[in-house]
């Protein structure tokens, strides 16, 4: 098991992480335009927190993630909740093609700095994406390594102008950041803030 399938049944049980969803949906929404047409995929949807946040907005939502015990999580969510646009999928980028189905959006949240190679997911989301689509990225801006600690295999955050060029060279236009939450750590003299941003860019019309 992954560490994310161990955790899965405990997810929710956290209040900040469900906060921190509904920031990043607010976001979203606020910032996207109307998206009631339009179909979407969230990767990296652990328990489905950003995407119940989203439902009631999109006309239908595909929910991934790599963790079988995530998507166990999600799917008893889903038959609990009766919401007939969501749609569970497993789906692990890092280890083969896209789908061959493509989506007006595409959103991830503290997903991408678990990715290892960030420009060929960034690649990867303009697939999935319809010309004309929309990519929302939140996560965490670049820190020092303390987030997760010594030895953690992932991204430190990414620093937004880093980013914003990595999304340029994947053909991504249109790249605005906002300033969406803030993950507390510690108590004391021990408390650490960690910013998050919201990055929104389109795949252009015509690529």
């Amino acid at each position: 098991m992954s560490e994310f399938d161990e955790m899965a049944a405990e997810w929710d049980l956290d209040p900040a992480k469900g906060e921190r969803a509904r920031r990043v949906a607010e976001a979203i929404l606020a910032q996207a335009g109307p998206l009631a047409a339009a179909r979407g995929l969230e990767y990296g949807c652990g328990t489905g927190l950003l995407g119940f946040a989203l439902q009631p907005h999109l006309a239908h939502l595909t929910l991934a993630d790599s963790s079988p015990g995530m998507l166990e999580v999600l799917r008893a969510k889903i038959a609990a909740s009766g919401v007939a646009n969501l749609a569970p999928l497993h789906l692990d980028l890092t280890a083969g093609a896209v789908p061959g189905e493509r989506y007006h959006l595409v959103c991830t949240l503290m997903t991408l700095h678990h990715l290892p190679d960030t420009d060929r997911a960034l690649a990867q989301f303009h697939a999935l994406l319809l010309p004309g689509g929309l990519l929302c990225i939140a996560d965490l801006d670049l820190e020092d390594g303390s987030f997760h600690g010594p030895g953690a295999d992932v991204h430190p955050g990414f620093g937004r102008e880093e980013l914003a060029g990595r999304l340029a060279r994947a053909g991504f236009g249109n790249i605005r950041f906002s300033t969406v939450f803030t993950v507390e750590r510690g108590a004391g003299a021990e408390a650490r803030s960690y910013p998050a941003f919201l990055v929104l860019a389109e795949r252009p019309a015509g690529a």
